[in-house]
Order: C-alpha cells, then structure tokens, then sequence
C-alpha cells in the first residue's frame, strides 16, 4: 500500500473549508494565519507560498509579512509581540531557518502559545508531553494522521523513529505514546541501527540522510513513514530507498507525495483548532 498524503491532504482541507464555514456563521469571523519570513532562502519562499495559497483556498485570511535577511531580531520580536494581541491573528508562524543573528529561541519563546500553530514553543511542548490539550508541530501530526489511515488501533504496536530532533522525532514519540505505543527512539549513537529496526511494526524516518533504511532492515508487514526531503543527482529522494522497502513493508509512504503535502494542511488545522479554542 502507498500511503497518498496528497489525497489525504486534499481531504483534509476540504473538511476543514467545511469547518470554516461553520464556524463564520457561529462567530461572525474566520481564522486568521500570520506568517513572518526572513530572508530569500528559496525553500523558504516555496513553502510560503503553498501556505499563503492553501490558507486562502480553506477560506482563513493570510498574511505573509516580509523582512530582508539583515532585519534587525528586536524588529521580528516587536511584530511578533503586536500580533499576540491581535484578536483578528488566530496563528502566528515564523518560517525556519532563521539568518544567524537571530535566536531562534527567543522568537519562539515570544509568541504566544495559544497562537503558536508550529506547537514549538516549550509551553506546547510540555502539554504534548503531558497528553493536555495543544498545538503539535505539523510534520509529526501529518506522520500521525497518515499511521491512522493505515492501522486505526496502534496499541501495543512497536515503533522506531530515526531521528531526536526537537521537530519531529521527539514529538512524534510523544504522539505514539500516546497512542499505547512500546517507542524507542534512535539517533546517530544507536550501536545497530538495523536491529532496531527489524524489531519495529512502524519506523519513521527522519534523520536526513538518502536511502538510509535498506529493504532488509524492516520487517514483513510494517508501516514505513519516510519524512526526508534529500536533493540528489537522481532527484528528490527520502531517508527510505523506496524501491527496496515497498517490496517488504504493509505500507510506505513516498517521496514525494506522501508526508510533505500533510505538514502544511496540519498547519491550517492547527490554525483552526487554535481559532476554536480562543473562542471557546
């Protein structure tokens, strides 16, 4: 099975346009997304522009506010702050990676968690952690709902993610936990990368290196999750070589096209459930 997280996304949206709707005729007003971007990084730009063309498309007002790569941090700060107490701004996002002069830390520690739809600042991250209420940072919750639609009851399922970063690899354990998951976590010091792995009855990859995971290092019948995004020679690949895994595993998702278009319709759901809550 090919995991289709563009049609996922898709379906996604259109329930979330739906939602809109809904909630316009209850509120009188839509969701509002802000997006901060620094810089010219041509991914950067890309990814701006899908989020800018989705969120209108959903029916949620958009705005992307610009600055040239040498802006001053206290600028960012300061319009980061004006828009904590905007009413009209449901989610604030600055788009990564930063130009090196400014912290990335303090411009997330500065917005406000209720409007945080990146679910990075530590406020999310420790409700996360403590299975409360919050936003989740997109990739992991675009993993979670693509694992969904695959196997609904993942109780008791063993799963290994590839990967600690604070992004996608220590979120998602966190989601599957959750979930009655047996998680184990690997990384760069893990002794045997591929024992690890043919224990697992789910692996997520994302640690950002081509190819990585090899047909004999999964298991018949498991559920692969490649979140890597590698420019090579041959063109975009994951961290899973695809033509290995699809033979062995129950389900896989490709690259592209499978975990890329979720991040940013979890975004927009992110953004909507942080409208409802504010307005609870």
């Amino acid at each position: 099975m090919i995991i289709d997280g563009k049609k996922t996304a898709e379906k996604l949206r259109e329930d979330l346009k739906k939602k809109i709707i809904d909630l316009k005729s209850t509120f009188n007003s839509v969701p509002g997304l802000t997006v901060i971007l620094v810089g010219d990084d041509p991914a950067s730009k890309i990814y701006v522009k899908n989020k800018e063309k989705f969120s209108k498309e959903v029916g949620m007002n958009s705005e992307v506010i610009r600055y040239p790569k040498n802006v001053e941090e206290s600028v960012i700060l300061d319009k980061i702050m004006e828009l904590n107490k905007d009413k009209k701004i449901s989610g604030i996002l600055v788009q990564l990676p930063l130009p090196k002069h400014i912290s990335k830390k303090k411009v997330i520690e500065t917005i406000l968690p209720a409007k945080d739809v990146d679910g990075f600042h530590p406020v999310n991250v420790g409700n996360l952690s403590s299975g409360y209420d919050s936003s989740i940072p997109c990739t992991p919750l675009g993993c979670f709902l693509l694992l969904k639609k695959v196997e609904k009851n993942l109780s008791g399922k063993h799963a290994v993610i590839i990967g600690r970063s604070n992004l996608n690899g220590k979120p998602m354990a966190q989601l599957l936990l959750k979930e009655n998951c047996t998680v184990t976590i690997t990384h760069s010091k893990t002794k045997d990368l591929k024992e690890e792995c043919l224990k697992a009855d789910i692996i997520v990859a994302a640690v950002g290196k081509p190819k990585l995971v090899k047909g004999d290092w999964v298991k018949k019948n498991a559920i692969v999750i490649d979140v890597g995004i590698n420019k090579t020679e041959s063109g975009i690949v994951g961290d899973v070589d695809f033509d290995e895994v699809s033979k062995v595993a129950r389900a896989i998702t490709p690259v592209p096209g499978g975990v890329g278009p979720m991040t940013i319709a979890c975004l927009l759901n992110n953004t909507v459930e942080c409208f409802k809550r504010a307005n609870s």
